[in-house]
């Protein structure tokens, strides 16, 4: 059976979230994780992540607790796991354990697939997480999520909406949410351009460049304006993320034709040439660690750093972020600027 990414208050044991797009994939696990504190507020939720797994590591979480809680196991990526998971999760699915609710996540293709197979011949419960890429797709999307929220937006208001924040689902899923929150009646395209339209000029795209090109004042002024005018943490540190994955891709490739680089990659060739024109000043080592500085505030914006006892600020964690970068490429050990 598949569901929407609405799913009913009653979790099942099993559930399979299917697709590429990660906001949907990640309201899924959120309002699962919900439905299930509802019945049982001390459940306890264990996230597990493909590429960091170790072997057993699933089998030791399901194993009954000492006081008899509810665990809800959530598995990152299938689609990335590494044989020892996927082992680790058929010897699960094998066994019958009442007070666990295994939610595992598989973006696409054919890795896992024995897997994928076990958790649908057992009627897993099915929520679809399909990709949002082209303008069309975000339109529907953004015009979805103000039916979902009772609110009238016009088609001109989605289009404005899409110009000026659709580069990035999560970013346009931020700005449809406090036009929800901040306005009231019809939102049209002026209401649109109030509160959304000076993110054109500060998107994560141009922090992500600024502070690649160790633009220390430049990358700052860029991160601040755009939490001033409401631009989410999260998009800015996907961005960052993105921008630095395609440098170390484009500089491990080696010398080439743009557009054979380009191809082999899935990049467009000017993806590829402004990947060579921001290498310069950059080595393995330095783009190595600005990328582990990157996936320490991923995980402190969505709310790890909180999590584990740390600055729960995630404002504070892209900023520090972006410094680390700025210093690797400069060469220095980049501090926090005072707020």
């Amino acid at each position: 059976m598949t569901d929407t990414v609405d799913v009913a208050h009653r979790v099942p044991p099993l559930v399979l979230i299917q697709g590429p797009e990660g906001v949907l994939a990640d309201r899924a696990v959120a309002q699962l994780i919900d439905d299930l504190r509802v019945a049982t507020p001390d459940v306890e939720v264990i996230h597990l992540q493909a590429d960091t797994y170790e072997a057993g590591e699933l089998i030791t979480h399901a194993s009954p607790s000492l006081f008899g809680e509810d665990k809800a196991i959530v598995v990152h990526d299938l689609d990335e796991a590494p044989d020892e998971l996927q082992t680790d999760l058929l010897d699960l699915l094998a066994t019958s354990a009442d007070d666990i609710t295994l939610i595992v996540l598989h973006k696409s293709g054919n890795r896992g697939k024995k897997v994928l197979d076990t958790l649908k011949k057992a009627r897993a419960r099915l929520i679809e997480a399909p990709a949002i890429k082209s303008d069309r797709d975000k339109a529907d999307f953004a015009a979805h999520e103000f039916r979902r929220a009772r609110r009238k937006a016009t088609g001109e208001a989605v289009t404005a909406l899409i110009e000026a924040v659709g580069k990035d689902v999560r970013e346009l899923a931020s700005a449809c949410q406090q036009l929800i929150d901040d306005t009231t009646g019809v939102i049209d395209a002026d209401v649109v351009m109030r509160y959304h339209g000076g993110k054109v000029e500060a998107t994560g795209f141009q922090v992500a460049d600024a502070a690649i090109a160790g633009n220390t004042h430049e990358a700052l002024r860029l991160l601040r304006h755009a939490f001033a005018v409401g631009v989410d943490p999260v998009p800015i540190v996907a961005v960052l993320a993105s921008q630095l994955r395609q440098l170390a891709k484009v500089g491990a490739a080696g010398r080439g034709n743009s557009a054979t680089i380009a191809r082999d990659l899935k990049m467009a060739p000017w993806q590829v040439d402004r990947a060579r024109r921001s290498l310069s000043g950059w080595d393995g080592a330095a783009l190595g660690r600005a990328i582990q500085a990157v996936a320490a505030a991923d995980f402190a914006v969505k709310g790890g750093g909180a999590a584990k006892g740390g600055r729960s600020d995630p404002y504070y964690a892209v900023e520090k972020a972006v410094l680390t970068i700025v210093g690797e490429r400069q060469g220095t050990a980049a501090g926090v600027a005072p707020r």
